[in-house]
């Protein structure tokens, strides 16, 4: 582990730190992280890593970074993930104006502006037909245009 910065237990102080070839053994890859802490998880090829990703339960954040916008959607296309930042980290979060929320384990549902009132709402569905719908031919009492079509519908029978 390499910190970036001093521990202060005293001061419950804990600054960023890198783990070098983290394993998927390793409890800080089996539980959420809510600390200053990134794992590396070394691979050969992009297809490795969609892989680490998919074999694990649905991450309520990727960040993916690289100036090849085709792994960039390779990596997009073939992964589940609450959000992305790409090229950056956690500012997924702060876009007001798009939907926050994980997959699965990480969470459900979608907050956020009208995303969020969507999400933590239940909407009612409510619909009126007009007195005149259908032009009055769908239900009774029928009248005199409803006679009219019927009588030119029998001549086609």
């Amino acid at each position: 582990m390499i910190w970036l910065g001093e521990p202060d237990d005293a001061n419950r102080i804990l600054p960023p730190a890198l783990i070098l070839n983290a394993t998927k053994d390793m409890a800080v890859m089996r539980e959420e992280i809510f600390g200053p802490l990134l794992p590396i998880l070394p691979y050969d090829r992009v297809e490795d890593a969609i892989s680490q990703v998919n074999d694990g339960e649905r991450p309520l954040a990727l960040y993916w970074f690289g100036e090849d916008a085709r792994v960039r959607d390779q990596v997009l296309a073939n992964t589940i993930s609450g959000g992305v930042t790409v090229n950056d980290v956690i500012l997924h979060l702060a876009q007001d104006g798009l939907p926050f929320g994980g997959v699965g384990a990480s969470g459900y549902g979608h907050y956020h502006g009208e995303h969020g009132f969507r999400a933590l709402s239940k909407e009612k569905t409510v619909f009126i037909q007009s007195r005149f719908g259908a032009g009055g031919l769908l239900y009774p009492p029928y009248g005199a245009l409803a006679r009219r079509m019927l009588a030119i519908l029998q001549k086609f029978a």
